[in-house]
């Protein structure tokens, strides 16, 4: 999704969580929710990658922890030209990893135990090169920004179902009492569509960078048929416990499926890894970005394939 949209729907959460206070208050209802809405932001836009690490048990690894990973992110960091994040491990056994941090130069890779374990050095290189991408194009703060007024639609949403809303200068109500029913009810399933729209755009981005970034679309198709597999047979007991973080993830998470499916905010997986597959089948006799990184060495030995199979 490019800037302009991008621009566009978060102008579109911002304005549905104004006309909410409206709603609510009036004209002092507007201001109030403008000036909340200004400090949530402030506030996740210099605390949200602290948070979110803190929230996933998330601890920090340098190149004498974590040799393998920690080489593999800085070799792809300096491809990129993009500054050396910090690299932290989840103790989680389902594969997966996320990134956050309100811009390059304070940006942080996390990777779970699992991905470390299932994942061969080619398709974990493919992973982190996916999470640079986002990194790159400042997806984390884009999507911290969305979750945060999706959240607080919700909550004004709720407080002004059950309030009635506010009235005019006259005293008459501002919206009649099945009015304020629907906005308790539509207004968050609306930031929630918007939010979706945002955070399977920008994963459809990542993973197209991550391809180009390591020049071989497979290595990342080949991890995301693993991460799906895992996702699905394995539980994050983490990200189950804090469901707001789930997006962050390269492949979602939690185990809700069926109705749950439809509001999820990754794309379908097999959708990605079709596109992935295209964009390989498109390079073709060309020569390819030469995979000059640790992840170029073959592995000692090949890694289990999971106790999905």
């Amino acid at each position: 999704m490019n800037y302009f949209k991008t621009a566009l729907l978060l102008a579109a959460l911002t304005g549905f969580f104004l006309v909410g206070g409206y709603l609510l208050g009036g004209q002092s209802g507007l201001i109030l929710a403008f000036v909340f809405a200004l400090g949530m932001n402030f506030f996740a836009y210099w605390n949200s990658d602290k948070m979110v690490l803190r929230m996933s048990n998330a601890h920090e690894v340098g190149p004498n922890e974590a040799p393998e990973l920690y080489g593999i992110v800085q070799q792809l960091a300096q491809r990129g030209g993009l500054p050396m994040p910090r690299v932290y491990i989840i103790d989680e056994e389902q594969p997966n990893a996320f990134a956050t941090g309100r811009n390059p130069e304070n940006a942080a890779v996390a990777a779970t135990t699992g991905l470390l374990r299932y994942l061969s050095r080619e398709e974990i290189a493919g992973v982190m090169a996916h999470e640079l991408g986002h990194v790159r194009h400042r997806d984390t703060l884009i999507m911290t920004v969305a979750a945060t007024l999706s959240g607080a639609i919700g909550m004004l949403a709720s407080f002004g179902g059950l309030m009635g809303g506010g009235r005019d200068e006259n005293g008459r109500p501002l919206m009649n009492p099945l009015l304020a029913i629907a906005m308790m009810i539509l207004a968050p399933l609306a930031a929630m569509l918007v939010q979706m729209a945002i955070s399977r755009s920008r994963e459809y981005e990542a993973d197209r960078m991550g391809a180009e970034l390591t020049g071989q679309p497979l290595w990342l198709a080949a991890a995301l048929a693993k991460l799906q597999a895992g996702t699905q047979q394995i539980p994050n007991q983490v990200a189950e416990a804090n469901p707001a973080t789930a997006h962050l993830y390269i492949a979602n998470p939690l185990s809700g499926g069926g109705l749950a499916g439809l509001f999820s905010t990754h794309p379908p997986m097999e959708e990605r890894i079709a596109r992935l597959q295209a964009m390989a089948g498109g390079t073709r006799g060309r020569a390819q970005m030469s995979p000059a990184g640790p992840w170029a060495q073959p592995a000692p030995q090949a890694p289990p394939r999971g106790p999905w199979g």
